[in-house]
């Protein structure tokens, strides 16, 4: 396929910073968008260098994406924590936000536009297993917003425009712009740095998992793909056979992580968000995506980077690697408004050209 001029926002985010790199070593020509909370918390690794915009998703203009083929759209108040700070801001830059992106890509003629979706949308499902047609049973402001973009996008398809929802499911692995509470990342994090893998609920919720790098992969196979095999469809990215309980994914990283044992929070029940998903539509439908990654296999990268890092526990627990700490630190320090917007005109750079 002839390289394409991609828009990736968050660009500067756990996925994204991944993503941009394997889009550059595929040969297309990815631009970054990004507000930029997080530059600073470096982990491993170095992103890649490429063109990027430096803009608060909510000011973006039809004329700031002129010349692209597509739109991968990851930037988001990113998980349930974040949410959940002012639910109100979840839904102006999740929903609003990412609607106003869309319309101004189908008027500046972009055909293909990738969304970052959540299998979180299926939310309190208990045990069976959920294809692309469950029902939503979204839990928090996060998985709801993603509910409202989905229904939106799918009125704005058009013979022109093609929305594809790709539904990812829990993340974990390595990334430049690291998080740790995620749930993997977090348990190999707590037993490498404590000797203890600490499990925040009763155990017995499901999750299914996905490394960083194969939710790229998807994202990759969606561009590449014909227009027929993704116009207008929701994807399920993961793998069928890597659903678990919390409970198995901490006696995983008790094999991987010498010494560590498994302890259990005080207090910690039942989390409603409990969910089982099937993922063979994206595997029928997308052959070019191809993961290459199971939570064995990525408890042992994650190891390997706590002991390259030096990581300390109040590293993984601080505001370095946990969004909601980072936001909060910003707003009390004043380098960010009660609206989530850098105060300083030098620090928010909001002009439209690339640097």
């Amino acid at each position: 396929m002839s390289p394409q001029r991609v828009l990736v926002t968050g660009h500067h985010g756990y996925i994204g910073s991944v993503l941009v790199r394997l889009l550059l070593q595929a040969g297309h020509e990815p631009v970054g968008l990004d507000a930029d909370f997080f530059v600073n918390n470096r982990f491993v690794g170095e992103p890649a260098k490429l063109p990027s915009l430096r803009r608060d998703l909510r000011d973006i203009q039809p004329r700031d994406l002129a010349g692209f083929d597509a739109v991968m759209h990851l930037a988001a108040l990113s998980n349930d924590p974040l949410g959940d700070l002012n639910p109100q801001l979840t839904y102006e830059i999740n929903h609003v936000a990412t609607i106003r992106l869309a319309e101004s890509a189908k008027q500046a003629g972009i055909a293909r536009f990738l969304f970052s979706s959540s299998c979180s949308m299926y939310g309190a499902a208990g045990s069976a297993m959920l294809d692309e047609s469950a029902e939503f049973h979204p839990v928090t402001p996060y998985a709801h917003s993603k509910v409202l973009v989905e229904k939106e996008l799918i009125a704005l398809a058009d013979d022109r425009f093609s929305p594809v929802f790709l539904r990812n499911t829990t993340a974990y692995g390595v990334s430049p712009f690291m998080r740790f509470d995620i749930v993997l990342n977090n348990l190999v994090a707590w037993a490498y740095t404590t000797g203890r893998v600490l499990i925040q609920s009763d155990g017995t919720p499901w999750r299914p998992l996905i490394h960083v790098e194969d939710i790229c992969r998807a994202f990759m196979a969606a561009l590449e793909a014909p227009r027929d095999a993704i116009h207008n469809e929701a994807f399920n990215i993961g793998l069928t056979e890597e659903n678990y309980q919390i409970r198995d994914l901490a006696e995983i990283v008790k094999e991987t992580v010498p010494g560590c044992t498994v302890a259990y929070s005080p207090g910690g029940g039942p989390d409603p968000r409990s969910y089982r998903v099937n993922f063979g539509k994206v595997k029928n439908a997308l052959p070019g995506f191809q993961p290459q990654w199971n939570v064995r296999r990525g408890a042992a990268e994650l190891l390997a980077a706590c002991r390259e890092a030096h990581l300390k526990e109040e590293d993984f627990e601080g505001p370095r690697f946990k969004r909601i700490l980072h936001i909060r630190n910003l707003i009390s320090s004043g380098a960010l408004d009660s609206e989530l917007r850098w105060r300083d005109a030098v620090l928010a750079n909001t002009g439209s050209a690339l640097h």
